[in-house]
């Protein structure tokens, strides 16, 4: 049955939350829209920051692979936030490397203006965000130390999804982490719940049960990607994607 098909079925015999035994990968989010309503999509940009830090893990990630790999580098470092969206993950992460010591330009890119607009009322010293998608940056000549991503890989098919990997990496010199959501009835019924006090005035709602209903496993995502990829689980219900940079590298 096609993914409309089971969403016509899911709502004949009244199902509280779809089928999620497969991926839906032709919904559609709501703020993808470039007709969406301006006054939400800023708002959702907005209260994206509380959402990352209760879900993302990303301070889990950057004590485990961010961290030591600016440490190890032992110079300034360049890090990329590829698709960065309203810029709060980014943003985030200078803060936990300033408080480190450690010496990073930050940039985010997203090819949105829309997000960029968010993105640029975070902007700060050592923290710039461009109108960039992954192929513009390596046409342009940029190479990053670190690439990392949030919240995309459940955005791109399996053609996209390849792409942004393997420009990833050409833009890393040492790693790629790209950490997304893991598809689960239960993340799907504890985010229904858990958003709903931030949801008023927003997408968050909507957009965030879709993104889990287009999200990967991990045991799907690591076969999509394939080697050199390995794909680990840093916390309940997300999966990270690594990979070797190979920018700069003959």
């Amino acid at each position: 049955m096609s993914a409309s098909g089971v969403r016509h079925a899911d709502r004949a015999r009244g199902r509280l939350w779809p089928d999620l035994a497969q991926r839906d990968s032709v919904l559609e989010e709501l703020m993808d829209d470039p007709d969406c309503d301006p006054r939400r999509l800023a708002a959702t940009y907005r209260r994206f920051d509380l959402v990352n830090r209760a879900v993302s893990g990303w301070g889990g990630v950057y004590r485990a692979h961010v961290r030591p790999r600016l440490r190890a580098l032992g110079r300034p470092a360049r890090v990329l936030d590829l698709g960065c969206g309203g810029g709060d993950v980014v943003v985030r992460l200078a803060g936990l490397a300033s408080r480190d010591g450690l010496d990073v330009e930050w940039v985010g890119a997203d090819p949105d203006p829309r997000a960029l607009e968010a993105a640029r009322e975070r902007e700060r010293p050592g923290v710039r965000f461009v109108s960039r998608g992954s192929a513009q940056l390596l046409a342009d000549g940029e190479r990053f130390d670190l690439v990392l991503s949030n919240h995309v890989l459940h955005h791109l098919d399996t053609a996209q999804l390849r792409s942004f990997a393997a420009d990833s990496r050409a833009l890393a010199r040492s790693v790629v982490l790209h950490a997304d959501i893991a598809r689960s009835r239960l993340a799907y019924g504890l985010y229904a719940v858990g958003v709903t006090p931030l949801a008023p005035g927003t997408f968050l709602r909507t957009d965030g049960l879709r993104s889990i209903r287009r999200s990967y496993r991990a045991d799907e995502l690591a076969r999509t990607l394939g080697e050199p990829w390995r794909v680990a689980t840093p916390a309940p219900f997300r999966v990270l994607a690594i990979a070797e940079g190979q920018a700069d590298r003959d």
